[in-house]
């Protein structure tokens, strides 16, 4: 992966407390046999948050579709079942078209997440990107250095001559409001595949989702991973082509500090 595409560690905030906060307690449905917050939890929770931001900001009623484009979550001390989890939200980086959103989530116990999302605006009726208002914009320019943020890919297909591949079956539940398969769905497969590697759970770590096509609800979706000794690559494959790409590999280095302020 090209060290230059995801920042490591990922930027911290230039001031904290201005992000936008939520909280809730973690339940046993977000957790696995050994207490920890799975990481399709955690993409359910970067979910809630971003709505629950929609709703605190200007014109965020004019802005309900959204596709997720690459989720990175850096896993330094695992949230576990029964604690709460206080999430802060904010914007790294914007086009007038997508932005790049951090999310922090710590419990209060010392579990610490640190996560980013490539979102994309969408037009609800055309289904293809569509500028942001400028209303809406507003908060992130102002806090914002790059506003010309462009996509970059982090990972390529596979490529290995021999790959586990197991099918993926999906259920009606797995289908979100835009007749997408959510994006928690593929974090589900990536913790299938962990589940037959577990010492890719080594303290710190980073694991990455980007999409490359849509999955959708009838899809014969196959599950193909292969354990290097650099990263777990996982892939799910539509028809002989890939939908999605995934990573897990070791993290180097603590987390960024938030700047002082002056």
């Amino acid at each position: 992966m090209p060290a230059d595409v995801i920042a490591t560690p990922l930027p911290a905030c230039p001031d904290i407390d201005r992000a936008f906060p939520a909280s809730w307690p973690v339940r046993l449905g977000d957790t696995d046999g050994d207490d920890r917050l799975r990481l399709d939890a955690v993409a359910r929770y970067l979910q809630d948050i971003g709505f629950d931001h929609l709703d605190a900001v200007e014109d965020g009623d004019a802005h309900q579709a959204w596709i997720v484009r690459r989720t990175v979550i850096d896993v330094y001390e695992p949230i576990v079942f029964g604690d709460r989890v206080h999430l802060r939200r904010w914007a790294d980086a914007l086009s007038n078209r997508w932005c790049d959103m951090r999310i922090q989530l710590r419990g209060e116990r010392g579990g610490h997440i640190e996560a980013a999302a490539f979102l994309i605006h969408i037009d609800p009726v055309a289904g293809r990107p569509a500028r942001m208002s400028d209303a809406f914009m507003a908060p992130m320019l102002a806090s914002t250095t790059e506003h010309r943020l462009r996509w970059r890919a982090a990972l390529t297909e596979l490529d290995d001559p021999e790959v586990e591949a197991v099918p993926f079956p999906l259920r009606v539940t797995d289908v979100d409001r835009l007749g997408h398969v959510n994006n928690a769905v593929y974090w589900g497969a990536v913790e299938e595949v962990l589940a037959a590697h577990p010492d890719r759970h080594r303290l710190p770590y980073r694991a990455i989702v980007e999409h490359v096509g849509p999955v959708m609800i009838g899809d014969k979706v196959v599950l193909r991973s292969s354990p290097r000794p650099d990263a777990l690559r996982v892939q799910l494959d539509v028809d002989g082509c890939a939908r999605a790409l995934a990573s897990v590999e070791p993290l180097s280095g603590g987390p960024a500090t938030r700047h002082p302020r002056g």
